[in-house]
């Protein structure tokens, strides 16, 4: 009776109720995931029930202003600077290795964004504004603003005509030389011009704004040629010279993927060998074995592209001459050269391979926190994309963790009671029929025993059931069947 009294304006007003509440529900979950990273229906369960079973929770939203005061104190206030493209340190050389590259697969390794931003660099740091004054500085300046390849090896070699120049020995060294050996040759007569020049202008400095600009454009030079045979060293095999000649130059470099790497490296040369993932669930981890993850998973909070390139689980390409420090282009730098030594490492990359992913369960979401370093920047995607050739290769991005299972769940029962209101509210009538029967099959379940004016019937034919039940005379019902209390 109840059901056959319901309007449709009922259903209506039920469905669209439902829908307004579903929804309120869903946006209220997504306002608060997208500012403590968690579901409130989740938080508020495990708050609740967790304690009554007796565990511990541990990922309160709140919990991660203790764990961020170990990070790197420098840093946290570095937002202004976090996509800040940096000149690669141990960028390739064009003519012996990126065009060979392009000879040989007929792609591009550089973009037009990363060779503008080099272009840029050399103005910066080859030309100061006496340059006018000598001939050849003048044809190397103008060499520098060049597009054309080619036009800036003619201008430097017009420059070398008219005297010794070591910018135009570097141009010649990084573009025109096929290889190392050649490119070295060149570097060292560059080196020789180089010093001379450095030395005639330091005494000079102090003399005006002039000589001040000469000193310093000489000594950018000498510093740069120094770090480019030291990378031709260490290419052909004299690492001990090469090191030798970084540590002449003496250049401090900030936090980056390497120094993060190398340390976790390090730390894990120590356990790798004997590492075992079944050994340690069983008896836990050793303190070695610890600071050997925790370097781990420090190294892959500040830079989380490196691991899948180390192993080996994404394509390596060509780095580019510009990175983005805790970018995919930083990654890509450091596994080109550094691969090698995971590699000679007996169970590093295993070690890598067990313990990584776990670091993005640790690190608070959204990404606007941190846990030991400063948040990771949200434009680093943006700035990847103009450094590397997208062509044939697929920018990483940070991972990202998946939505809470309550978000999904209230987004679906929102959806489907939006539907079942616009539903209700065009046929109204058909859905306060199919309502009237989805109640009657949920809530009107035969039981074993029919119940009619307080008597139960039982052991009755079906047939005759449906005949006595339709009869209006309970008399002919008392003659078929038994009566009990």
């Amino acid at each position: 009776m109840f059901l056959n009294t319901l309007t449709p304006k009922f259903y209506v007003a039920l469905t669209g109720t439902s829908s307004l509440i579903s929804g309120l529900i869903l946006i209220f979950e997504w306002w608060y995931f997208r500012k403590y990273g968690t579901s409130f229906i989740e938080q508020v369960s495990v708050s609740h029930l967790r304690p009554l079973l007796g565990g511990v929770d541990n990922s309160s939203p709140n919990s991660s202003s203790s764990s961020s005061s170990n990070g790197d104190a420098d840093s946290s206030r570095q937002s202004v600077s976090e996509c800040k493209v940096w000149r690669n340190p141990l960028n390739l050389f064009r003519g012996a290795e990126y065009n060979r590259y392009t000879w040989v697969t007929g792609r591009e390794p550089l973009t037009y964004y990363d060779m503008n931003l080099s272009a840029q660099d050399h103005q910066t740091f080859f030309t100061c504004d006496s340059d006018h004054l000598r001939p050849a500085d003048a044809i190397m300046q103008k060499a520098w603003r060049e597009r054309n390849p080619q036009a800036r090896i003619t201008a430097a070699h017009e420059a070398l005509d008219l005297e010794d120049c070591a910018t135009a020995y570097i141009l010649l060294a990084e573009e025109e030389a096929t290889t190392i050996v050649e490119a070295e040759k060149l570097f060292k007569q560059a080196l020789k011009i180089g010093e001379s020049c450095y030395r005639r202008s330091q005494q000079l400095q102090h003399h005006g704004a002039q000589y001040e600009a000469q000193h310093r454009r000489d000594t950018n030079v000498l510093v740069y040629i120094k770090r480019r045979l030291a990378m031709c060293s260490r290419k052909l095999g004299r690492t001990r010279e090469a090191v030798k000649m970084m540590r002449d130059v003496n250049i401090s470099l900030p936090k980056s993927a390497t120094i993060c790497y190398t340390a976790a490296l390090l730390k894990a040369r120590a356990v790798s060998d004997k590492f075992s993932p079944e050994a340690a669930s069983r008896r836990g981890l050793s303190t070695a074995e610890m600071n050997a993850v925790e370097a781990i998973h420090r190294a892959v909070e500040f830079n989380p592209h490196v691991p899948k390139y180390l192993l080996e689980m994404k394509s390596l390409i060509l780095p580019p001459e510009h990175i983005l420090k805790r970018g995919d282009s930083e990654a890509i730098a450091y596994t080109f050269f550094h691969l090698q030594h995971w590699k000679r490492v007996e169970g590093a990359l295993n070690l890598l391979h067990c313990t990584w992913e776990g670091t993005f369960r640790m690190i608070p979401y959204p990404l606007e926190k941190g846990h030991l370093f400063y948040p990771y920047p949200v434009c680093t995607e943006t700035a990847d994309r103009e450094l590397l050739p997208t062509v044939f290769h697929e920018v990483s991005v940070y991972p990202k963790k998946e939505l809470p299972f309550f978000i999904l769940f209230t987004a679906g029962l929102c959806s489907f009671t939006a539907m079942l209101a616009l539903l209700t509210h065009q046929f109204p009538e058909l859905m306060g029929v199919f309502a009237k029967a989805v109640s009657v099959t949920h809530f009107s379940t035969p039981d074993k025993h029919t119940t009619v004016e307080g008597f139960s019937f039982s052991s009755v034919p079906s047939a005759l059931m449906k005949n006595c039940l339709n009869d209006t005379d309970t008399q002919g019902l008392a003659k078929h069947t038994v009566f009990k209390r």
